[in-house]
């Protein structure tokens, strides 16, 4: 089985998964961890969840995780999945930024994320 990788900017996913699994956190902003994730599948890694997964849009939550797995060439269907949602949240933050929102909203929006990710993480 290939090794399967979270990458999040949620703390909240680092602290409950990161003795659980392999996780790559990062502390940036929606867009910049969509890169990060675009640059992992360039080096020959597979998406495994939908970068604009969930119904919370790009620019109004600061948080996103996404699995990504070895794979061994370039997977062409992950790079254009990823370059146009790397699109879609430009278009988006162009319109609107992300709120600057209190920590009761981010904690919200953190729990979000985890629970996203929890229920596609059980199923690999």
């Amino acid at each position: 089985m290939n090794k399967s990788i979270i990458i999040t900017n949620n703390p909240l996913v680092k602290n409950r998964l990161e003795e659980k699994v392999f996780l790559e956190y990062y502390n940036v902003d929606y867009l910049k961890l969509l890169e990060i994730v675009r640059d992992k599948i360039h080096l020959g890694y597979k998406l495994l969840t939908h970068p604009l997964s969930g119904s919370v849009k790009p620019n109004e939550t600061p948080y996103k995780t996404v699995i990504v797995s070895e794979n061994s060439t370039l997977d062409t269907e992950s790079l254009m999945i990823i370059e146009n949602s790397i699109v879609t949240t430009k278009k988006l933050l162009d319109i609107k930024n992300t709120p600057p929102w209190n920590e009761e909203i981010l904690k919200d929006f953190q729990v979000i994320d985890l629970s996203l990710i929890e229920r596609v993480l059980y199923k690999l």
